[in-house]
C-alpha cells in the first residue's frame, strides 16, 4: 500500500467530514507511515503533523493498565485481590460492593460502578478526593455480574497505583511506563502540552459553524481525578511507538506473558460496536478470523482511535479535532487500513423494517449519571437521542458538548432486542435492551455502558 494512497484517503475523508485537522499512523510489518490533513487551530493555523499532540480521552486508559499490570507482575498487585487492600478508606453506596469488588473489576469494568463522576471544578480534584465522593455514585450491578464501562472504575484504578507505589498518579505512570517505552509527547496536563504543537478542538453547532472546544480535552485544567481514565495527551508517532511496545516482548518493563494476558478475553460483551469482549482494558475484536484489540477516546471536539492486530504485526491510530464528525471519520480510517492492508472487509449489518409493537415496547427515557437518553417512535420510525443531563449543563460555567439529536435506529435479526443506530454522528453504534424476569425492558446499552430505564417517563 502506498504512502500516496493512505494520504489521498485522509485528506478526501477529512474534507467530506468537515474536520480540520486529523493525523493517522499505520504500522505493518515494522513500517511506519503517516498521513495529515489540515491545521491545529482554525485562528492561528499550524500544519498537523505526525508529532501533534491531539488529547486520547479514553486511550488513557489502556496506559493505566499497563502500568498496573507491571504492579502485578512485580508482586505488588494481585488483580483478584479487593480494592480494599490497596484503598482501605474506600466506601461506596453499597458496602458490600465495596467490599467484593476486585483490581480486575476496575479493569475489565465489572466493578458495577456508574459511568463517572462529574467534575464541578471544587473542593480535592485529586484522587483521593475522588474516593471520597464515590459514596455518591450509583451502583448499576453487584460486582461481576455484567460489563458496563466506568470512567470512574478506571480513576479508582489510578489510585491504587498511587497507593501502591506511593507517588503521585502522573509521577508513576511516567517511571512504570512513559519514561522506559520511550513516549516523550505522551504527557499530562496543559502545562506539558502547550510547550509542543497540539490540536485545538472543535464542536459543530445547530447552525454547522465549528466553535473551539473549551476546555481544551475532556476535563477542565486541575482535574487530576480523571487523569487515570482519560487526561492523556500523544501524538500518532508515540501512540505508533505504544502500539509497537504492545506488540513486542515488554522491552523489560513487563513480561511478554503478561503483555498477552491483557489480549485474553475476561468478560463477553453483546451486541456492542466495540468489541465482542473485554480483556484487561483492550476491547477485543474478531476481524474475519484475525484477533484485534483496540480503544477509542472521545473528548470535548476530540476523537482518538487506536486499534492493533497482533498476528499480522499491524496497527493503526486515527486522531481527529471536530465533534461529532470527528468520530465517524476515525471508523472510515480504520475500515480503509483494514480493507487495504489487511484484506479484511466489514459486513454490513441490515437492521429489520421497522415494527411499531417493539418501538413502542422499548420508547422511554433511560439514564446514566450524568446523561439522559430518550428513545421515542411517531408510528414509522424509531429515534435515539442522547445528550448531558439538562441541569449539569446548566450549572456548569463552561461549554460542554452538543447533545446527539434524535437519529433513526432498528433492531436487528435475533431476539429483537439488538438495535444499530443507522444516522447521524452515531451511526453505526450497535447495542442491545435489558430485560427483567418478566420480559419488561429495564435498561439500554449504548457505547458499552448501561443506561436504566426512569420509570414513568415519556
Amino acid at each position: 500500500m502506498s504512502q500516496e494512497k493512505l494520504s489521498d484517503f485522509v485528506t478526501t475523508q477529512a474534507m467530506e467530514f468537515g474536520v480540520p485537522g486529523v493525523a493517522v499512523g499505520v504500522l505493518l510489518d515494522g513500517q511506519e507511515s503517516y498521513a495529515s490533513h489540515g491545521v491545529t487551530n482554525l485562528g492561528n493555523p499550524l500544519p498537523v503533523d505526525e508529532k501533534t499532540l491531539f488529547p486520547l480521552a479514553s486511550v488513557s486508559k489502556t496506559f493505566t493498565a499497563t502500568a498496573l499490570m507491571r504492579l502485578v507482575a512485580e508482586g505488588k498487585v494481585d488483580l483478584d485481590a479487593p480494592v480494599r487492600r490497596y484503598v482501605p478508606e474506600l466506601q461506596l453506596a453499597d458496602e458490600r460492593a465495596a467490599e467484593r469488588i476486585t483490581v480486575l473489576n476496575l479493569l475489565n469494568h465489572t466493578a458495577g460502578l456508574d459511568w463517572n463522576l462529574i467534575d464541578d471544578g471544587e473542593g480535592d480534584r485529586s484522587l483521593a478526593g475522588l474516593v471520597r465522593k464515590l459514596p455518591a455514585l450509583p451502583l448499576i450491578a453487584p460486582p461481576g455480574t455484567r460489563a458496563s464501562y466506568s470512567q470512574a472504575g478506571y480513576n479508582l484504578a489510578g489510585r491504587v497505583v498511587e497507593k501502591v507505589t506511593g507517588l503521585p498518579f502522573e509521577q508513576a505512570m511516567a517511571s512504570l511506563v512513559l519514561e522506559p517505552v520511550g513516549l516523550p509527547d505522551t504527557v499530562y496536563g496543559l502545562s506539558e502540552v502547550m510547550v509542543r504543537t497540539y490540536a485545538v478542538g472543535y464542536n459543530r453547532g445547530d447552525d454547522g459553524e465549528l466553535r473551539a472546544a473549551r476546555p481544551w480535552g475532556a476535563f477542565r485544567e486541575g482535574a487530576r481525578a480523571d487523569n487515570p481514565g482519560g487526561g492523556l495527551a500523544s501524538s500518532v508517532s508515540d501512540l505508533l511507538r505504544w502500539a509497537r511496545f504492545q506488540l513486542g516482548d515488554g522491552d523489560g518493563v513487563l513480561p511478554a506473558a503478561e503483555l498477552r494476558r491483557m489480549r485474553e478475553q475476561t468478560v463477553a460483551l453483546r451486541g456492542s460496536t466495540l468489541g465482542d469482549g473485554f480483556g484487561i482494558c483492550w476491547f477485543l475484536h474478531d476481524l474475519d478470523g484475525l484477533h484485534g484489540i483496540g480503544h477509542g477516546g472521545s473528548g470535548n471536539g476530540h476523537f482518538a482511535e487506536l486499534l492493533i492486530v497482533p498476528e499480522r504485526d499491524f496497527a493503526v491510530v486515527s486522531l481527529s479535532n471536530v465533534g461529532p464528525d470527528g468520530y465517524p471519520f476515525n471508523q472510515s480510517v480504520v475500515r480503509w487500513a483494514l480493507e487495504h492492508y489487511l484484506g479484511v472487509v466489514e459486513k454490513p449489518v441490515e437492521p429489520l423494517p421497522y415494527d411499531e409493537g417493539r418501538a413502542r415496547q422499548v420508547a422511554g427515557r433511560y439514564e446514566i449519571d450524568a446523561m439522559n437518553l430518550d428513545l421515542a417512535t411517531d408510528g414509522t420510525r424509531l429515534t435515539l437521542a442522547v445528550g448531558i443531563k439538562p441541569e449539569i449543563r446548566e450549572a456548569s460555567d463552561q461549554e460542554m458538548p452538543p447533545d446527539y439529536p434524535a437519529a433513526d435506529i432498528g433492531f436487528l435479526p435475533g431476539d429483537g432486542d439488538e438495535y444499530i443506530v443507522t444516522e447521524g454522528g452515531l451511526k453505526g453504534q450497535r447495542g442491545y435492551f435489558s430485560r427483567d424476569e418478566g420480559g419488561a425492558v429495564t435498561g439500554i446499552d449504548l457505547a458499552g455502558r448501561l443506561f436504566k430505564r426512569v420509570p414513568g417517563a415519556c
